[in-house]
């Protein structure tokens, strides 16, 4: 085992430390008239995603999806069967051919058969940066704690940090774009009273509305802020040698003082053996004389 972990990859570990923002009223006064409308509504223009939508978001396919769309990282997740000099996916084995044609015919998709999978798919880069991908929410302190393991501390790095921004792009063009459609509505909506109170709290919303389009453009903490950004971990984080050197030395006298008793017991049972024989055979002896004495 402790030579084993010699030939293992080491493997480095990049944290950030999120914390999402939720409502914000604070940039009432930046936001100018649209700010003070919406105010005086009593509407807050700056409604963003709280950490169980983040949350959710981090945790679903989608934004793996749009991550791994956006920085091309498919050859960087699934490194192993990248061929760099040769800038494609290596040529699969025998096995792997035969392993596909296998999986194809137990699963009786006839698209499948025909078309085998020989190279990787978004499918095997969404498993593959979920495997490396961790997050957490910790309660006490509103925040969401994210990590990548990977082989190249740098990489590891930027990993995360194309996750943050492609968080960060997500929530705000999904806020602007139900702020937009609520203006779409609001506004067919308008047209369609001649109520003025009713026209007033109208124009109220769609100026609550432009709000949040406005400050999801214009505000680099929309949805959250980076409390902890991400770095490049100068200490690898497994595999832990010191500790798997230990742990095969006490696993390895461990079983010696086993095998060391347990031979010992063997011999013991084998001289109890002998013994018990030899003095049956004395038994034997000692009742056979005395027959022919008699």
């Amino acid at each position: 085992m402790a030579i084993l972990s010699l030939t293992m990859t080491n493997i480095y570990k990049s944290k950030t430390v999120i914390m999402p923002v939720g409502q914000d009223t604070s940039r009432f006064g930046s936001l100018g008239s649209l700010g003070s409308l919406a105010s005086l509504a009593g509407i807050s223009p700056h409604t963003s995603a709280g950490s169980v939508e983040i949350l959710a978001l981090l945790k679903s396919d989608v934004l793996k999806k749009e991550v791994i769309e956006k920085y091309h990282l498919l050859p960087i997740l699934l490194y192993k069967n990248w061929d760099k000099k040769k800038n494609r996916w290596k040529k699969p084995s025998a096995f792997s051919i035969f392993v596909a044609k296998i999986r194809s015919k137990i699963g009786g998709d006839s698209a499948s058969t025909k078309k085998l999978k020989l190279t990787p798919d978004m499918d095997d880069g969404i498993k593959a940066l979920g495997e490396i991908f961790d997050v957490s929410e910790d309660k006490k302190l509103g925040t969401i704690d994210m990590s990548i393991e990977y082989p190249d501390p740098k990489m590891a790095d930027r990993l995360l940090g194309d996750i943050i921004a492609t968080l960060k792009n997500h929530l705000t063009a999904e806020a602007i774009r139900i702020a937009k459609k609520k203006n779409a509505i609001l506004e067919k909506e308008l047209l369609k009273t001649a109520d003025p109170t009713i026209q007033q709290s109208l124009y109220k919303l769609i100026a609550s509305n432009m709000a949040t389009i406005t400050t999801a453009k214009v505000s680099e903490n929309f949805a959250f802020k980076v409390v902890d950004p991400p770095y490049s971990p100068e200490k690898r984080y497994k595999p832990k040698r010191t500790l798997i050197v230990v742990v095969a030395f006490l696993t390895s006298l461990i079983l010696s003082i086993f095998i060391l008793f347990f031979v010992e017991f063997i011999k013991n049972a084998r001289k109890r053996t002998d013994i018990s024989g030899s003095n049956v055979g004395m038994d034997d002896r000692k009742q056979v004389t005395g027959e022919e004495e008699r």
